[in-house]
This record gives C-alpha cells, sequence and structure tokens, in this order.
C-alpha cells in the first residue's frame, strides 16, 4: 500500500510538474545541478564516460533527478539543459523536456540522473529540432561506461545519442526510446529575457550567461582532457 501510494503520488507530482512555471532562480538551480551530475559521474574513474566517446561529442546534455512512476501506466518526466560545440568553442545551454510513458503490469517510483551525448552530425541536427523521439527520430544506445569501455566501437557506427543513467550510486547505460525531447521555451525565455530556439542557442550566437559559465566551462574542460587522452 506504501508503495501504491507513493507511486501514484509521484504520477500526480510529475504531471503538476510538467506544467508549473519556473523562475530563473529556480533555472540558475537546474545549471548548477547539471553541473554537479556531471563533476560526479567524470570524477568516477572507472565508472565514467569512456574518453573516446567524450572525443567525439557534438552535443551534451544532462537531465538532473528525472521522475519516473508508475501504477499500470508508467511515465516519466524530467528537465535539463543542453550545450552543444561550435566552431569557438561550447554554447550556451538550452532547457529541455524529457517526457514519455509506457503500458504493462508495473508499479514502482524512482528518480535518477540522465546523460546524453550526441556523437555525430545527425545527432547534432536532432537535437536543434524543436521536438524529436529517441529511438525513432534520433538513433540511440546505452553508452558503454569505464575507461575499458574505449572498446566498445559499434557506437560509431549505429547511434547518434548514447544514453546514460545514474540511480542510487549506480552509473550505467540506459534505453530511452520512444522518450520525446523537446525545448523548454518558456524556461529558455525566462532564463535569457528573450525568446531563443534551440538553433540560435546551440550554434553559438547567444552568448553564455553568467550564470551558465561554470557548466558549459566543465563540459569543454572534460571535452579538452578526452582530446589529450587524460
Amino acid at each position: 500500500m506504501k508503495k501504491l501510494f507513493a507511486s501514484v503520488s509521484l504520477c500526480l507530482a510529475m504531471s503538476c510538474t510538467a506544467f508549473a512555471a519556473s523562475s530563473r532562480a529556480d533555472l540558475q538551480g537546474r545549471i548548477d545541478e547539471a553541473k554537479s551530475v556531471l563533476d560526479e559521474i567524470m570524477s568516477a574513474q572507472d565508472s565514467t564516460i569512456p574518453s573516446n566517446i567524450l572525443q567525439h561529442a557534438t552535443c551534451v546534455g544532462v537531465v538532473p533527478g528525472l521522475k519516473k512512476g508508475a501504477f499500470v501506466f508508467g511515465g516519466q518526466y524530467g528537465q535539463g539543459i543542453v550545450t552543444c560545440r561550435t566552431g569557438h568553442g561550447w554554447s550556451a545551454p538550452v532547457f529541455i523536456r524529457m517526457a514519455g510513458g509506457s503500458w504493462g503490469l508495473q508499479i514502482g517510483a524512482q528518480s535518477t540522473d540522465l546523460i546524453l551525448i550526441a556523437v555525430n552530425k545527425q545527432g547534432f541536427q536532432d537535437l536543434l529540432k524543436s521536438k524529436f523521439k529517441i529511438g525513432a527520430d534520433a538513433a540511440a544506445a546505452a553508452g558503454p561506461v569505464g575507461r575499458n569501455g574505449q572498446a566498445a566501437t559499434d557506437w560509431k557506427l549505429n547511434a547518434e545519442l548514447l544514453t546514460y543513467s545514474r540511480s542510487k550510486g549506480l552509473f550505467a547505460g540506459i534505453s530511452l526510446d520512444g522518450t520525446v525531447v523537446s525545448q523548454n521555451t518558456d524556461d529558455t525565455q525566462t532564463y535569457y529575457g528573450h525568446e531563443y530556439d534551440f538553433n540560435q542557442v546551440l550554434t553559438g550566437t547567444v552568448d553564455v550567461p553568467v550564470g551558465a559559465v561554470p557548466f558549459v566551462k566543465d563540459v569543454a574542460h572534460n571535452f579538452v582532457m578526452a582530446k589529450r587522452g587524460e
């Protein structure tokens, strides 16, 4: 009964969160949390993203605390940020939503951190769309983990996006097929004080706001270290 109550409560909370307005302070907190998630995962030594994947990264997305709940119908909802590599560094971040659902005899609730890595040009183009579905509009694969994950090369041929999750301290690749990713236009406008779309921000035509500099620098630092093989 407790699990049932918790699951139903989470599903209701997910519905409320999907339509709740965010303040600029809320959005800054989301950026700061995304940086913390990335820092913790990249410092996990043998349980991190292989450097040969980071070398090919064209975009990096972080969704802290994606909520998943199920009571016969399953659902998940989360919000995060994405930055992409441009000709002069990494772009200012845009705010995204991730939402999906499933059907089956299921019950439960959990929260997990997600990381999305676009690894080729097509992945970059998909992230610039206003909305896309993982597995349909963008070929995705659960990303290999760890320094020894460098031996896994299938993703170079088959995937546009590599997907990872961290739940209860464990970091691993995850399948997110069917999950829809879209720009959170309201949050983007609130944070920047202007209405920008994916293309404007992620191609580097918008300056990185002061509050987002630490996150963008963090991504750039890990990219450079991967290039150097460190």
